[in-house]
């Protein structure tokens, strides 16, 4: 069952690490969050900027390098003593084209970056909340692209279906410990992704024509709107299991 989040809590004070933090979507968790009064922990592989007057961990780091992700998982607790909240960002949407036409290393990359990425930041996180006292929230970006097939993104609508189960699984493993784990479809974010997709042609990606008109009516979820509702999963009621996987609800027009 697919469900949606709803409402920002008061967060000031609280550490979150967010992967892919240089750009797109995770600069804009950022920037949002410095403005609540988060302490925050920002991994890219470009070194991210931190939004200015936040107390942050910056640091380039290979999410597909489970020793670098760890190292920057206890860095930033080491900084800051604990994180309350983990958001594992970083991810990749090429190659765009019929999986026979793909190149294998562009391929094993999206995987590697979109799945190990996950399975990484989330085993770091998972030790750490049972490192100390008191919970923490992993949320793990997903797609509609996890559940809806489209011709073109073989490699994307695969790594997003398997970080829904692998979010499934994570939040039975730990749920003991006090974590709780959501994969969170952000909704369509104008980055640099959606600007990738608008310029595909469409015999690469038949599905274009949809993101091109998205664009020009300007139907987006803002990074602030997406930030908000992940912050309020941080007051969510424990997991239960059916309401894993959520989606961020359209930002209203006007």
């Amino acid at each position: 069952m697919t469900s949606t989040v709803d409402g920002p809590a008061g967060v000031a004070g609280r550490v979150a690490v967010i992967t892919g933090a240089s750009r797109g979507l995770g600069a804009g968790l950022a920037a949002r969050w410095a403005q609540a009064g988060l302490r925050l922990g920002l991994a890219a592989r470009t070194e991210p900027a931190a939004p200015d007057g936040a107390e942050s961990v910056t640091a380039s780091v290979d999410v597909t390098d489970a020793e670098a992700v760890e190292l920057f998982c206890a860095a930033v607790a080491a900084r800051f003593g604990r994180i309350d909240l983990w958001v594992n960002n970083a991810g990749l949407l090429e190659p765009i084209a019929p999986l026979r036409d793909a190149d294998p290393a562009a391929l094993r990359a999206n995987i590697e970056v979109n799945v190990l990425g996950v399975l990484f930041g989330s085993a770091s996180f998972a030790r750490h909340v049972r490192s100390r006292e008191g919970g923490g929230v992993l949320v793990n970006i997903t797609s509609g692209a996890a559940t809806s097939p489209y011709a073109g993104w073989s490699a994307y609508c695969g790594s997003k279906a398997a970080v829904d189960q692998i979010t499934r699984v994570v939040a039975q493993e730990e749920i003991e410990a006090g974590l709780r784990a959501y994969a969170v479809g952000p909704g369509i974010v104008d980055t640099a992704m959606q600007e990738l997709i608008r310029a595909t042609p469409e015999e690469r990606f038949p599905a274009v024509e949809r993101f091109r008109g998205i664009a020009r009516d300007g139907a987006f979820n803002s990074p602030a709107w997406v930030a908000d509702h992940i912050l309020g999963l941080l007051a969510y009621p424990p997991t239960d299991f059916d309401l894993v996987v959520l989606r961020v609800p359209d930002q209203p027009r006007g």
